[in-house]
């Protein structure tokens, strides 16, 4: 839409122009970046936390700061200068209200300063008022009115969510192999900290008290177990499964085939009937859900077969993690069935076999290209209409690498906090990034604690989310 600028020769008394606004959570989460106010009375609850009884008030001055919008924009608009502003607010905005912001010329002071009243009202009440003196613009302009780049609040809602439901949990009991990183040393004890866990440290003794001396971190009742060879500490933590002192186990600084190696061994190992795979939970400020990626750690170029456990797998932690019936879209480059993709016929065997009750607790779809697994606006654009298409909880990979680029460019193109947890042995098994950090890994402490609580109970710890029409 095309706008004029007003000079001052061309503007008059009494000329008006106004604007609307719908107070959003964002809002209050910006303007606390931008002034530094933190006052909890203008910010919404945390995920987890009790929400007020009212919604939280957007901040005096982020209300008043929208008299530059009508005052830059339209009247006078562009090349206006603020030169004083007063105010008196008289009732608070709240999230959610739609605001109505107004000036009005009141005067005009040669050679070039416009006074304005300026108001802004909720459904006719008023919350603030005042008088704005501006110097209007030098020269004529016509202008369009740009959109601006999207300004994305991160918040990881899903993680503080998951973490608050693990509140009422008991620590789970976790063999650390070699956490002779700082990451990997934090990381548990951090989880040991907010009572997730029960950190027992399997590694190099001395390396593992330096690290804690250089962050000043506190390993009194930390019990560490001196085993400086990785070979030798990923043993004798499958061993403290068997033995029933560690609930899971938790990758510190090693390759990940150097601990699995000790899982998925025949004799001694922690396999169960079902295939072992690796699910990624990842949680995107961009998504409105839950995504959980599979498998882009453990089988690199998986059959049929492998895949339905690798499905099956993913599913039970969906239900661990409260979704009362996880959506599966088994990932192609195309959403139609093509005989030169193998991916494609895997997909459409997938999803007939969950109609037949060979896989169960979910329901699948497939084959579906990435956009219109979780985009709705993509599935109606392509015809498709399941229950899974533009609505998955979870992506299923056709192989190692896609699950593993996708993963990656979730937690590092789209800002996700990720947990990692391999599922199909007989107790689950964390297993994270060398680079990952400590967030990460508490959250993967979390995930793994709501898991292990599903396999002994049956039951999530977490809230159900139902079909919310996404």
């Amino acid at each position: 839409m095309t706008h004029s600028n007003r000079l001052y020769s061309e503007l008059a008394v009494g000329e008006e122009a106004s604007i609307t606004r719908i107070v959003t959570p964002n809002d209050l989460y910006v303007f606390a970046h931008v002034s530094g106010n933190l006052n909890p009375l203008n910010l919404p609850a945390a995920p987890g936390e009790n929400a007020p009884a009212a919604p939280p008030a957007a901040p005096s001055m982020w209300v008043a700061s929208l008299f530059s919008a009508v005052l830059g924009n339209l009247l006078p608009g562009p090349g206006t200068i603020y030169e004083a502003q007063n105010l008196r607010f008289h009732a608070r905005a709240r999230v959610g209200d739609k605001l109505t912001i107004s000036v009005r010329v009141e005067a005009l002071r040669p050679p070039a300063t416009v006074v304005l009243q300026t108001r802004v009202e909720r459904d006719g009440e008023l919350l603030v008022d005042g008088t704005a003196e501006v110097r209007a613009p030098e020269t004529k302009e016509t202008f369009e009115l740009v959109e601006l780049p999207e300004l994305r609040v991160e918040r990881h809602r899903h993680v503080q969510r998951l973490l608050a439901a693990c509140a009422n949990l008991p620590a789970m009991p976790t063999a650390v192999v070699a956490p002779e990183e700082e990451n990997a040393l934090m990381g548990a004890l951090a989880g040991g900290r907010e009572h997730l866990i029960v950190p027992i440290l399997i590694g190099d003794e001395a390396k593992i008290r330096a690290i804690a001396a250089s962050r000043g971190a506190d390993l009194t009742g930390v019990e560490i177990e001196n085993l400086p060879s990785h070979d030798a500490a990923a043993a004798r933590a499958v061993e403290l499964v068997h033995l029933g002192k560690a609930q899971a186990v938790m990758k510190g600084h090693l390759h990940s085939d150097e601990l699995l190696r000790h899982v998925v061994k025949s004799q001694g190992g922690l396999r169960t009937g079902r295939r072992i795979s690796h699910v990624f939970v990842m949680d995107a400020p961009s998504l409105s859900q839950l995504i959980l990626v599979t498998d882009a750690a453990i089988n690199i170029a998986p059959t049929l077969e492998e895949k339905v456990d690798i499905v099956q797998n993913a599913i039970d932690l969906g239900l661990a993690l409260g979704l009362a019936k996880p959506k599966v879209g088994i990932l192609s480059a195309v959403e139609l069935v093509n005989p030169k993709i193998q991916s494609t016929l895997d997909a459409a065997a997938l999803s007939k076999m969950s109609e037949r009750g060979q896989i169960t607790g979910g329901v699948v779809d497939g084959p579906l290209a990435m956009d219109n697994a979780i985009s709705i606006s993509a599935a109606r654009t392509k015809g498709l209409t399941s229950l899974v298409a533009g609505r998955a909880d979870i992506l299923v990979a056709p192989n190692l690498e896609s699950g593993n680029i996708l993963a990656k460019e979730l937690t590092y193109a789209a800002q996700a906090e990720g947990a990692g947890l391999v599922i199909g042995a007989k107790v689950p098994v964390l297993l994270t990034s060398r680079a990952d950090d400590e967030a990460s890994r508490l959250f993967s402490c979390a995930v793994a604690v709501l898991y292990a609580h599903w396999l002994a109970t049956g039951k999530s710890a977490v809230a159900t989310t139902e079909e919310s029409g996404r």
